[in-house]
C-alpha cells in the first residue's frame, strides 16, 4: 500500500509542477530554477528521451499504456518480493503513468528541466522517476528475481533428521 501511495504522490507531483510550467512560462520560455544547474523551460515532446520517435506519438501512448499495464499486473500478481522491488516498480509506474497522461490529454509531453552546466535533453519528473527506476528495477531482476525459488526448493529437499536426533 505504500508503494501504491507513493507511485500516486509522484504522478500527482509530476502532474502539478506540468501544469504549473505550461500556466506560467510561455512555450520556449526558460526561468531560473537552481543557480549554475538548472532552468525550467517550457518545451513539448511529442516524442520519447531526446526527442526520438517524435513523429510517432501514438507508438509511444501504445508502449506507456502497456508498460503500465504491465507494472500493475506484476504488481498485483505478486510478482516484487522485496522493497527494492516494489520501490523500482512505483518509480516506473509512477514515471510511464505521468507521461502517459500527457500523451492523451495533450499529444505531446510537457519538460520543463533544462540543465545549464551541461547539454541535455529536457526533461520532467516522470522522466526522473524512469530513469530512477528502471535501472533499480534491472537490479532487482538481477539479484533477486529466481533467488527466493531456489532458497525454498533447497531447504525442501534438505535430508529431514529424526525429531529425537538420531
Amino acid at each position: 500500500m505504500l508503494y501504491a501511495i507513493l507511485a500516486a504522490a509522484l504522478v500527482v507531483l509530476d502532474q502539478i509542477v506540468k501544469y504549473l510550467v505550461r500556466a506560467n512560462i510561455p512555450l520556449g520560455g526558460s526561468v531560473p530554477f537552481i543557480p549554475y544547474l538548472l532552468d525550467l523551460t517550457y518545451v513539448q515532446n511529442t516524442g520519447a528521451a531526446f526527442s526520438m520517435l517524435r513523429e510517432h506519438t501514438w507508438v509511444l501512448t501504445l508502449t506507456s499504456t502497456i508498460v503500465v499495464l504491465g507494472m500493475c499486473v506484476l504488481i498485483v500478481k505478486g510478482f516484487f518480493k522485496n522493497r527494492l522491488g516494489l520501490f523500482s516498480a512505483a518509480l516506473v509506474l509512477a514515471g510511464g503513468m505521468g507521461n502517459l497522461i500527457d500523451r492523451v490529454i495533450f499529444g505531446f509531453v510537457t519538460d520543463m528541466f533544462q540543465t545549464i552546466f551541461m547539454e541535455f535533453a529536457v526533461f520532467n519528473v516522470a522522466d526522473c522517476c524512469i530513469t530512477i527506476g528502471v535501472p533499480l528495477l534491472f537490479l532487482y531482476v538481477w539479484f533477486y528475481v529466481g533467488k527466493d525459488e531456489k532458497k525454498e526448493d533447497e531447504t525442501d529437499e534438505s535430508p529431514q533428521l529424526p525429531p529425537d536426533g538420531n
